[in-house]
């Protein structure tokens, strides 16, 4: 069973929530980590996993125009995140590479996830997103490194395919999802937005090769900072 989500002041939110950017800020640059990045002369075509997601739901008593909205945030997302590649021992960061999601850049209010209840925030529905990479990912010997799982059902009557629990919610830029090739193979992440859709592939320059060890860590649960 999901805890409640403990109950914080503003306040404490605020100052909670710089402090985690900070850090992960430091994890970025000082973390010896090697992140993805396009190289379009790289070929990749075997197809590894792919995976479709419709872009709109019915939900129960929720207003829509959030979900349609959130279409214009996934799209800015997917220009920063289609093509990039992934060599032998870097890691994607879903946050590193999309950036923070504001106004200014062009993202809209869209649904969130605050307290367990759903809200309206700018950037909001970049979790499905996350969601479909992580699925995707999980069929592939890639190494999941960081998930968070969502702590509130949004949609239990939208007759989806994967059962709650398979996804991973994200807040900008502490509650990341990041993504370690492990694999002698150099991998390419494919992402499109259609009208109906977001459609996801993983490409890579080999065929198949044996699962990598320890793919998903357990997933880190959402609480109040």
């Amino acid at each position: 069973m999901t805890p409640e989500p403990i109950r914080r002041s503003a306040l404490r939110l605020r100052l909670g929530g710089l402090a985690l950017c900070w850090r992960r800020r430091l994890l970025w640059h000082t973390g010896g980590l090697r992140f993805a990045r396009p190289r379009p002369e790289v070929e990749c075509p075997y197809l590894r996993a792919e995976h479709a997601t419709p872009l709109l739901r019915r939900l129960r008593g929720e207003d829509m125009a959030l979900q349609r909205s959130k279409v214009t945030n996934l799209r800015l997302a997917a220009a920063r995140l289609d093509g990039l590649t992934l060599r032998p021992g870097e890691t994607l960061s879903f946050w590193r590479a999309v950036g923070r999601p504001t106004r200014r850049r062009g993202y809209v209010e869209g649904m969130i996830l605050r307290n367990g209840r759903v809200a309206s925030g700018v950037g909001g529905g970049l979790c499905q997103m996350t969601n479909l990479l992580y699925w995707m990912t999980l069929h592939t010997p890639l190494t999941v490194t960081e998930r968070w799982r969502h702590g509130y059902d949004v949609f239990p009557d939208s007759n989806r395919t994967q059962p709650f629990g398979s996804g991973a919610t994200c807040f900008y830029n502490y509650m990341d999802l990041m993504v370690r090739n492990d694999t002698p193979d150099t991998w390419r992440l494919v992402l499109q937005v259609t009208d109906t859709h977001l459609e996801g592939e993983w490409r890579a320059d080999g065929p198949q090769t044996p699962p990598a060890a320890h793919r998903a860590p357990p997933a880190l649960p959402v609480r109040g900072l």
